[in-house]
């Protein structure tokens, strides 16, 4: 029995002595410690204020200068370089880029161009036809779509991820199918369809098909009315409101 309160009066001795212990540290390295000077950076005044508000949509190189009209959409994170130029009543969705830094582009009256396409044009075509990159009117350019150097007649569908070399035709009232490859030089002929890579003709197309191609092209011009309305117009709105900035004291 002695023994055993031996055992514990020793225990109770060892955990007071460890407290102890943790204790007088934690008021040493409370003592010893040194407060950190606090860094304050101030702006430089001759500092630029830079915009970060996102990608320019209109860039213009040298003397070229992207032409849009007005009632077409051009979406925000669009890309327009050089010598583009986009038709009345013509859409370009988000996140295509339009390169015409090497020679012209033109997106005709009603067509569209959707998300993430690519358009280029080359210096000179080998094929020896036109380089510029031509998009007629009532053509619809799938998304995801890469055109380089191409032409696309009136009344066209261009297929989801498809690909269109240096001078390759498409003539009117024509379909291409998704994730078709049209290499340089080929020529589509009028009312067929084509797809596969490379592009073979599949089969003719029928009267009704045709007919749907332009309804096609209208139906998605509404619907980019839809967006263009939620962006505001070009307006003197704005010098009223500096009118009424002053005659509050606002500094504008």
């Amino acid at each position: 029995m002695a023994t055993s309160i031996a055992r514990l009066s020793r225990r109770g001795v060892t955990s007071n002595l460890i407290r102890r212990y943790f204790a007088a540290e934690a008021a040493l390295a409370t003592k010893t410690e040194v407060p950190k000077p606090q860094l304050t950076v101030s702006p430089s005044p001759d500092r630029v204020k830079w915009d970060y508000r996102g990608q320019r949509q209109i860039i213009p190189l040298g003397q070229w200068l992207p032409k849009v009209a007005v009632d077409a959409y051009v979406a925000p994170n669009v890309v327009l370089a050089g010598q583009v130029t986009v038709w009345d009543g013509s859409s370009v969705w988000n996140g295509a880029v339009l390169r015409g830094d090497l020679n012209k582009i033109t997106v005709g009256f009603c067509s569209n161009v959707q998300e993430r396409c690519v358009v280029h044009a080359a210096w000179s075509s080998p094929t020896g036809l036109p380089a510029e990159t031509i998009i007629d009117r009532y053509v619809t350019v799938g998304a995801y779509s890469l055109l380089r150097s191409c032409t696309i007649e009136p009344e066209c569908i261009i297929g989801q991820h498809s690909i269109l070399m240096e001078g390759s035709l498409v003539e009117t009232r024509s379909i291409l199918e998704a994730g078709s490859v049209v290499p340089p030089g080929r020529r589509i002929p009028s009312g067929e369809l084509w797809g596969g890579n490379p592009a073979r003709f599949i089969r003719t197309l029928t009267n009704e098909e045709t007919l749907e191609i332009p309804k096609l092209a209208v139906a998605i011009n509404h619907l980019s009315g839809d967006y263009f309305s939620e962006f505001l117009p070009y307006s003197t709105v704005y010098l009223e409101v500096e009118k009424f900035k002053k005659s509050l004291g606002i500094a504008v």
